[in-house]
């Protein structure tokens, strides 16, 4: 049933929840040209305030020229929305390298406003960034390697020297020797899971139910280190399988839900929110191919912590890059190095009202039976 337009001017708190559980910058632009309505996301994006924003036109914050004003008056001329791609509104005051997706509708009921949404980054600068995630993920394979055998066997003698000399020496020397057992002990665990990197077998694969996986990571996360945290859901139930391992998924959305508590803090407004959906628009090359792969499902942990840092973000699925004190910055390079071994994309967005953590992944098809009975493989 058609409800009549007075009931969404009759609720508009309803409208602005809804504009802001959107994680893109959206804004609305009056006849008169200034922005008259823009959601959190808007105001992250453009550095101001919505009440900074209503003062002023669209044209004080973009570069002189820019396609977007065009774009506007196009739509307001002509009625109908207009989707344009890599569009570059760089400038000072929105930052360097800013560029954007498009997407400018009419709004009917208000003649002659014109509502635009933006998203950053392409698809393709996000494959690029993953492909150098890759790269460096596979350059610490090499030293894992190396590692696990020219250190841990040392390291094993010296433990055991620090035992033997804990038997004679004076009890006052006795925590010199345990802590010379307790550093061994460090940096094997730090070796054992550098080691993880070296590992390069074949995964086995097979249809996975994606909400299995995340209700048994909250159910981990409830019951140790995000117990007074709100989880929350917002699962798309008609998602098919993903194919992937059913444990190695468990290691990506512990690793990342573990990071997520962590930013948020053991705050009463903290949340972590784990959310499904389908998109079946995505596609991409594969390594060595030509063939191009559907990456249709969507898997997002957000939380609502500060964020990551600006400087940091570009370099996050590294080796060896954490913003933990006590941190060795391995855990978000593995999810990267498992997340493309099952040739799928991980991506980070990250405002001061919190942190996104994006991963797609293609989903299961079922093989055709050939002619013996048997399924390809």
């Amino acid at each position: 049933m058609n409800l009549p337009a007075a009931s969404v001017v009759d609720e508009p708190s309803a409208a602005e929840i809804v504009l802001n559980t959107i994680r893109r910058p959206v804004i609305m632009i009056n006849a008169d040209g200034l922005i008259s309505y823009a959601n959190a996301d808007a105001e992250d994006f453009f550095r101001s305030s919505a009440a900074v924003l209503a003062r002023n036109t669209l044209a004080r914050f973009v570069p002189f020229g820019s396609p977007i004003l065009a774009l506007v008056e196009q739509v307001r001329e002509r009625g109908a929305p207009v989707n344009e791609y890599r569009v570059d509104i760089s400038s000072p005051r929105l930052g360097v390298e800013r560029i954007v997706d498009l997407y400018v509708a009419p709004v009917p009921e208000l003649p002659g406003s014109v509502v635009v949404m933006f998203q950053e980054r392409s698809m393709a600068d996000k494959i690029d960034r993953q492909m150098t995630h890759r790269g460096a993920a596979r350059s610490v394979t090499g030293l894992a390697a190396m590692l696990a055998h020219e250190i841990k066997n040392p390291l094993s003698g010296i433990r055991g020297a620090a035992q033997l000399l804990e038997t004679v020496v004076p009890d006052e020397d006795r925590a010199l020797t345990r802590l010379i057992t307790d550093e061994t002990d460090r940096i094997v665990s730090l070796v054992d899971r550098m080691e993880v990197f070296s590992d390069e077998r074949p995964i086995d694969r097979y249809p996975v139910n994606i909400h299995v996986v995340l209700d048994h990571v909250k159910a981990i996360a409830k019951n140790g280190f995000a117990s007074r945290i709100k989880i929350f859901e917002d699962y798309d139930p008609s998602l098919p399988s993903v194919f992937a391992n059913r444990d190695q998924l468990v290691q990506i959305f512990l690793n990342l839900v573990k990071n997520a508590a962590e930013a948020a803090g053991n705050q009463p407004t903290s949340e972590i929110s784990l959310s499904t959906a389908f998109r079946p628009g995505i596609r991409v090359s594969a390594p060595g191919s030509q063939d191009r792969v559907s990456l249709p499902l969507e898997f997002c942990v957000h939380d609502n912590g500060p964020g990551v840092p600006e400087d940091i973000l570009p370099i996050l699925f590294d080796p060896f890059i954490t913003t933990k004190p006590n941190g060795s910055g391995l855990g978000l390079a593995l999810v990267a190095k498992i997340v493309g071994e099952h040739g799928g994309i991980i991506e980070c967005d990250s405002t001061s009202r919190g942190t996104t953590f994006r991963i797609l992944m293609p989903a299961w098809k079922e093989m055709p039976v050939s002619h013996d009975g048997e399924g390809a493989q």
